[in-house]
Parts: C-alpha cells; sequence; structure tokens
C-alpha cells in the first residue's frame, strides 16, 4: 500500500543496526527470512522510504524554553546513517522559510513532549515539504560538534534544566539562535582498514567510528580542510575509478564532466563506461568477463587509481565485484565515495584546490 522503496529495520535497532532499504518484493523476502533471525519474536516495521535532503536540529528544552542551537544540513540524502553523513552548519541551501518551519516543529515537538534537557530531532526535506523521521528525547552524537562551533554549553545548560534551573534566567529566549560567522564541517571518520571484510558502503546502518571539523568561511574551503582532516587524499590530478549502478547513471555525468575538467583520467566498467561515452565524456572502458575484477584489483594494488566512485546496485547485498573493489580500497588506504554526494563534496574541495593552483602556482593557501 505504501510503495517500494521501503525502510526495514527491526524494532529495538540502535546505531540502524539491521536497518536497509528495500526497492521490490522478493528483496523484502529475503530480508524477513534472513535479516532477522537473530531475534524472531520481535515485530518488523516497514517505513515509506522519502528521498529528499536530510537535516538534523538538537535542542534544549527546561519544560518552558526551548533554545535551538543551529541546524545541521546533511550533504548526504536521506538513506544514509546521520552518523555517517557530512554535516554542514550553518545551512548552504535552505529557505528562510524552510527554516523557519524547522525552528517550529522543534519548539512544539520540545514542548509537547514535555521535554526536559535534550531533545535530537531529525527531517527530511522531500518534494518541498518538511518531514520528521525521528525524535530522540536524549543526546545526541552531534552535541559536541554543535557545542563547539556555537559556542553554546548544551551539556551544561541541559543539565541546569533538569535541575529546574530555567533557559530564561540564563539570558536564553526559545528559538534559533542566529548563526556564527563561516562555514563548519563535520567529517565522519571510519576505520575500514582496521575492520576487515565489513563492507565500505555507506547505508541507513552506522558505520563510522568518530568525525573531525573543518572551518573556514566557505563552504568548499571547509570542506577541503575536513577531507584532509579526515585523512582522505585529495590528489592535484589523477586516475578515478567510475562503477555506477544503473539508477545513478544520470547523475554521475556532469560529475564525471567535472572531474575531467579538473585534469583526471577515467576508467569505468563497461555500463558506466558506456553511458559516459554517449555523453561525450572521455574515459578508458575496462575489460568486461571473469578477468575484470582482477585487473582492476591489480590497478588498485598498483597505485594506477587514485580514488573510486562505486555506488551499489538495488537490493545487491551479496559479495560483489562491488563488494571486493570496495575493500581493496580501504586496505590500500584508497578513497572510495559510496554516495554521489559525497562525491559531489570531494569535488567541491578538488574544484577549489584546483582553481586556487591555477591562480597562485603553488600550495593553497587558507
Amino acid at each position: 500500500e505504501i510503495g517500494y522503496p521501503v525502510l526495514v529495520r527491526p524494532s529495538y535497532v540502535l546505531g540502524g543496526r539491521a536497518m536497509q532499504i528495500v526497492y521490490n518484493q522478493a528483496d523484502l523476502e529475503k530480508y524477513m527470512r534472513e535479516a532477522v533471525v537473530a531475534s524472531p519474536e520481535r515485530p518488523v516495521l516497514v517505513d515509506h522510504y522519502l528521498i529528499g535532503q536530510e537535516l538534523e536540529v538538537d535542542a534544549i528544552c527546561d519544560g518552558e524554553t526551548v533554545l535551538i542551537p543551529g541546524i545541521m544540513e546533511h550533504i548526504e540524502r536521506a538513506g544514509v546513517h546521520s552518523g555517517d553523513s557530512i554535516a554542514v552548519y550553518p545551512p548552504q541551501n535552505l529557505s528562510p522559510e524552510l527554516i523557519q518551519t524547522i525552528e517550529d516543529y522543534t519548539i512544539r515537538v520540545a514542548q509537547g513532549l514535555n521535554t526536559i534537557g535534550l531533545v535530537n530531532i531529525q527531517f527530511v526535506i522531500s518534494e518541498g515539504v518538511v518531514y520528521i523521521i525521528e525524535v530522540n528525547p536524549r543526546a545526541s552524537r552531534t552535541i559536541p560538534f554543535l557545542s563547539k562551533v556555537t559556542g553554546i554549553p548544551m551539556a551544561n545548560l541541559a543539565m541546569q534544566g533538569i535541575l529546574g534551573i530555567k533557559l530564561k534566567n540564563q539570558g536564553y529566549r526559545t528559538g534559533l539562535v542566529p548563526s556564527k560567522s563561516g562555514v563548519y564541517v563535520k567529517m565522519p571518520v571510519f576505520s575500514f582498514n582496521k575492520l576487515k571484510k565489513v563492507d565500505t558502503v555507506l547505508g541507513p546502518e552506522m558505520k563510522s567510528t568518530g568525525e573531525i571539523i573543518g572551518k573556514d568561511a566557505i563552504l568548499s574551503k571547509a570542506l577541503y580542510k575536513a577531507f584532509r582532516a579526515a585523512n582522505i587524499e585529495i590528489p592535484e590530478y589523477g586516475t578515478a575509478l567510475l562503477t555506477i549502478a544503473d539508477k545513478d547513471k544520470h547523475e554521475i555525468l556532469p560529475l564525471a564532466k567535472r572531474l575531467v575538467a579538473v585534469g583526471y583520467r577515467l576508467l569505468a566498467t563497461k555500463g558506466t563506461g558506456e553511458a559516459l561515452l554517449e555523453a561525450h565524456v572521455p574515459v578508458t572502458i575496462l575489460q568486461n568477463g571473469e578477468a575484470k575484477r582482477e585487473n582492476i584489483l591489480k590497478r588498485m594494488h598498483e597505485g594506477e587509481i587514485q580514488f573510486i566512485i562505486n555506488t551499489m546496485t538495488e537490493g545487491k547485498t551479496e559479495e560483489t565485484d562491488g563488494y571486493f573493489i570496495r575493500r581493496e580500497a580501504a586496505d590500500n588506504n584508497l578513497p572510495c565515495l559510496t554516495s554521489l554526494d559525497t562525491a559531489e563534496a570531494l569535488l567541491q574541495a578538488m574544484e577549489m584546490m584546483h582553481f586556487q593552483l591555477q591562480a597562485v602556482g603553488t600550495e593553497p593557501i587558507f
């Protein structure tokens, strides 16, 4: 009745454990048979999956005043766990009307739930409409990030509220605090090189083990600093491998053209390469058949490829060629992006660096 795709998960889930986006009946039946065996007595939740832009808010409520230190805009669209998403403060692509709606919903939810302390709310904007994904009346992993970038001691204020000390008596009022100058990026950090056999593809199940902050006056520079701090190298030039699922091929075309513009040579698997050639994007198509995987892994191991964009085919969870490519990238410390939104963010950083190097003929100066 609600239609595909759907988000399925055990009702007890934390950190997105065993959550999956399911695109058809066969994959739903497979999930019900295999993925929930560990706890058959518990119900499975089936949610309509909205494709859109995800946002996150942390607020403090003392039962009366609702203080909203800031709104964080996720780079990756809904479907990637919030802990694995790149988050930007203040939001760069929200209209004043959408910001006002998010502020209004946060105040009404916090007061309506009689919240005393912290509350975390995750939103998605789909086709211009603001939806609430979930409300967590507790601290979240973004509290340290938001506290640092805004200068508001959120944990301290929340505890004072719990002890009966009102926010208004400390000079705070209900509503969204005006944004600070500059752009701040929360970048997730992963430990895939230490966790063998773990698939690096991003999805509803959280896989990050920490985060860092990049700060600058503009988004592209803040992203550059964040990627570097997360130990993701951004080579000035080189070769990129593109292996893209059919559902994403129309989105890779403008990204591929931008990669060529900053001086990259492109390699691609057969289907992706043909789509690029049809769009007049220069690309070398790798051989197909049994030797394809070995050929790609050999090129990666020998340093012929500087980074990879790989998106997963809908419903595919078994160990495919893509899985082995992602694992080889993790084992060789090669950037492997499994979300086109992350690739877009990396390209912004690469373009900033490329054009600055062209302008000054030296290393980037911040």
